[in-house]
């Protein structure tokens, strides 16, 4: 009769459970994976380049496919002994109730919406009823669970490059898909002798569009919201009037005209009625790129920070003044005194304009123009690299049993380099004296410092590479946001720092499991006395 040891499997034995690799292979499926895809080329450039219902439909399909397995490995991961089919359950019903319930009614939509603002900054998630029509498309989610169940992620590798890789691309993918109101100067007008500005919410066509609207009656020193009965009025007679105008000519002096130039921040005047043409106003291209990096969606090209419309106003007095559409930019005005200003959303607080609908200051949002800020950054990031490489050095050389000192050498400059990474954060008057002379040598220190085990014996040489890997891993992964933040995006600071340290843990378990590849010290032991067996008398 066959036995089976204590301790031992049988064939028959049921297998250990293991809801997270379940997950992981759930999230991994060529299914949700072409979802990942499409979600991240969608936000990132469709969207971009060609707003409206379609692409806007596109991300809620793709998130719905993404987001069931995403949540189910968050769960798994917080609750390890939580059954699979559990995981799924609530992978499914969570995502469909919160996705229903924010598309169906605006207060959950209003809440969701100042919840991920906290998150990842001025945000926008609108109730719309249509989006419940690509609520079938937990269905493909489901076929991607039916062909991933049997199929666990068993290899600790495998499971350790879709944990690292696609569990932030996802994560991050989800974070991208909140829909925000963009904010677009896209119409003006000479209403009853009054000037109009159409602002549009940055959806569909941009162009013509126009969700409220602003009026000046004192030539454009005040502005004020145009009541219901006004906006439906200048909805339909603007509207009659066609494509926006990009040239106009004064009434009282027809030989003064004014004109847009295509794909610029600019506009021409001419004295001859057109015949000859001069630059009256410009933003220059150097300062149009760096708009287009600060503004959210402008496109690749910047097609949305760009004159869209102008239109003349006579005084009675003889003078005129000129009122622009700039897209992203807001208003340009030029009065009757013959002065230029960029006057942003007149005033207006609308959207996730970043200023409040005021103009930006020129020259304010690209990194070369940020002080001290890529220095921060760069620093900061060298510094968690250099982290992990003393955690792993210090865990390597108690493990040796050869260096007891190097353990507590490298722990007390860890703690010195995160001192002076605060002190470069807090003080900018101190950054540049202090980073040349002190902290970029104490980095390099304790870098050269924590790879000592390498000569070791009983150190394997992979160790310093996945050390060295490690490293690169946490400065990449957190690069993500901190970069991210230079551009605008996330919004606060303190947000990317949270997401810059969380994407450094990956790296310091990587780095911290690398100890496996460091063998004890081998003791001798003294063998038993006597060491020379006593014979019996014969």
């Amino acid at each position: 009769m066959h036995r089976c040891q204590p301790g031992r499997m049988t064939e028959r034995s049921p297998q250990p459970r293991d809801s997270a690799s379940a997950m992981l292979a759930w999230l991994g499926h060529p299914i949700s994976v072409a979802a990942l895809v499409l979600l991240l080329v969608n936000d990132r450039l469709l969207k971009v380049e060609f707003p409206g219902p379609v692409t806007g439909k596109l991300s809620d399909v793709a998130g719905l496919v993404v987001a069931p397995p995403l949540t189910a490995v968050l769960l798994t991961l917080l609750a390890p002994r939580l059954p699979a089919r559990t995981a799924v359950g609530l992978g499914f019903g969570l995502v469909g109730a919160v996705f229903t319930l924010v598309k169906s009614d605006a207060g959950a939509a209003a809440a969701a919406s100042a919840i991920w603002s906290v998150v990842s900054g001025p945000s926008l998630i609108r109730a719309d009823l249509t989006d419940l029509l690509a609520l079938p498309a937990l269905a493909v989610a489901a076929l991607s669970w039916i062909g991933a169940r049997r199929e666990r992620v068993r290899l600790r590798t495998a499971r350790m490059v879709r944990l690292l890789v696609l569990l932030p691309a996802a994560t991050f993918a989800a974070a991208a898909t909140s829909a925000i109101h963009y904010p677009d100067a896209v119409r003006v007008a000479v209403v009853e002798d009054r000037l109009v500005a159409a602002i549009g919410s940055g959806y569909g066509d941009y162009a013509t569009e126009a969700d409220s609207w602003r009026i000046s009656e004192d030539d454009g020193a005040t502005w004020r919201d145009a009541t219901e009965t006004e906006q439906k009025g200048l909805g339909s007679r603007i509207g009659a009037a066609g494509e926006p105008a990009r040239h106009a000519c004064s009434a009282t002096n027809p030989a003064r005209c004014y004109r847009l130039v295509a794909g610029r921040l600019r506009v021409d005047e001419s004295d001859d009625a057109g015949r000859t043409w001069r630059t009256a106003w410009e933003v220059t291209e150097k300062q149009r790129s760096e708009l287009i990096r600060q503004y959210e969606e402008s496109g690749l090209r910047g097609p949305r920070v760009s004159g869209q419309e102008l239109v003349v106003r006579d005084t009675t007095d003889g003078r005129h003044l000129v009122l622009v559409a700039n897209g992203r930019d807001g208003f340009a005005l030029r009065s009757a005194d013959g002065v230029w200003a960029r006057i942003g959303f007149a005033g207006a607080t609308v959207g996730n304009h970043p200023y409040d609908g005021r103009a930006p200051t020129l020259g304010e949002s690209s990194p070369e123009s940020r002080g001290q800020d890529p220095l921060r950054v760069v620093l900061l990031l060298s510094g968690l690299a250099v982290l992990v490489l003393a955690v792993s050095g210090a865990r390597a050389g108690r493990r040796t049993g050869a260096a007891h000192w190097l353990p507590v050498t490298l722990g007390l400059l860890g703690a010195l380099v995160v001192g002076m990474l605060l002190v470069v954060w807090l003080d900018s008057a101190v950054l540049g004296a202090v980073a040349p002379v002190g902290l970029v040598p104490l980095l390099i220190g304790v870098a050269a410092l924590a790879l000592t085990p390498v000569g070791a014996p009983n150190v394997a040489r992979r160790w310093a590479l996945e050390v060295a890997l490690a490293a690169a891993l946490t400065g990449a992964m957190a690069a993500l946001p901190l970069v991210g933040w230079l551009y605008g995006r996330p919004a606060y600071l303190w947000t990317a720092l949270v997401l810059a340290l969380l994407a450094g843990v990956p790296g310091l378990l990587l780095g911290w499991r690398a100890a496996r590849l460091v063998a004890p010290p081998t003791r001798l032991v003294d063998p038993p006395y006597p060491w020379v067996p006593i014979r019996p008398p014969a």
